[in-house]
């Protein structure tokens, strides 16, 4: 906290506000019908997205999961880009190809969401070895979820990259479900850090509702990495407050469950606290921001609404990965 400035409180508190706002809105127009398909709504785990992104380089990369909505927005994709391709637009992200699952621009070192359990770590490890093997001064971070802890891709990746001592951050975004199960019904031993830990890395349990907790181990990670060290293992306890996709009705939880999440530990109201606390703002200061989102929002589904289907012509491209122009 002592190196918090106004400037970075008030930018961070933003981000979680344009996340929770945006997804918010996307899960009323996907019931509507307007966004083809399912969805899955990352209410909750605003924290986990803004203290990780704002940890990293703008070029660093990242791989991440069916969830990726947040994960996005705080890499910096503008909330009208990530709406149009909820639309399935040109003007997406993905210029219309990904929908809401598969949100990626390789070029910017956004590797994707993708709808396979667990394959976001092994795909940000290999993006890990291809860093290492050209010597750029730069990491790779590969979201999972909490359901994909149990899938052999992980730990494989995980172990590859221990031995090998490749810049990657395993990041779990552990929202406690995978789909309706609890993760102690389904994860031997339940310390995921410490599971993570005999493979030889470092490994942590950490709050996920606090964003500048998030930001400080995520900071630490990406230091150890640049400097040859090698990954880290980090495990974020979130929360969702919906279903696992729009629509469902969530009956494996309780009201009650919920409710105590959202009123003790979410994340944009701990940290308006300390925003406010440290004198960054006032109560009406920070209702202005949220009414500045407010508007953001409202803008990104209209220019979404208005923007063109991808022609047909283009069906073709983004297929051949030559074509591309990644560069690590």
């Amino acid at each position: 906290m002592s190196n918090l400035d106004k400037s970075t409180a008030l930018s961070l508190l933003r981000q979680m506000m344009v996340i929770r706002d945006f997804e918010e809105t996307a899960d009323k127009l996907c019931l509507r019908g307007k966004v083809p398909g399912g969805m899955h709504n990352s209410s909750g785990q605003e924290a986990v997205a803004v203290g990780t992104l704002s940890a990293i380089a703008k070029d660093d990369v990242i791989a991440t999961t069916h969830r990726s909505h947040h994960h996005t927005l705080a890499k910096g994709y503008s909330a009208k880009s990530v709406m149009a391709e909820l639309f399935t637009k040109a003007t997406g992200i993905s210029h219309g190809r990904g929908g809401s699952m598969h949100l990626a621009e390789v070029t910017e070192g956004h590797f994707g969401g993708n709808g396979i359990v667990g394959a976001g770590v092994g795909i940000a490890m290999g993006a890990a070895l291809g860093i290492q093997h050209i010597g750029d001064k730069k990491i790779a971070v590969g979201f999972v979820g909490d359901g994909g802890m149990n899938t052999g891709r992980t730990w494989e990746s995980i172990n590859m990259a221990s031995i090998w001592k490749l810049p990657l951050i395993i990041l779990v975004d552990n929202n406690q479900y995978a789909v309706e199960t609890f993760v102690g019904r389904v994860t031997g031993g339940g310390d995921l850090a410490k599971r993570a830990s005999g493979f030889g890395l470092p490994a942590y349990n950490i709050d996920g509702q606090d964003v500048l907790e998030v930001r400080k181990y995520v900071t630490e990670a990406r230091e150890r990495a640049l400097a040859g060290e090698g990954p880290t293992f980090i495990n974020a306890l979130t929360y969702r407050y919906y279903g696992h996709n729009v629509g469902e009705k969530g009956q494996y939880r309780t009201q009650e469950e919920i409710a105590q999440w959202r009123t003790t530990q979410d994340p944009i109201d701990k940290f308006t606290g300390v925003v406010i606390s440290s004198g960054f703002a006032t109560q009406a200061e920070v209702d202005e921001l949220r009414a500045s989102v407010r508007k953001e929002i409202d803008e990104a589904v209209a220019y979404a609404e208005s923007s063109p289907e991808p022609e047909i012509a283009s069906i073709t491209q983004g297929v051949d990965s030559g074509k591309l122009g990644v560069q690590l």
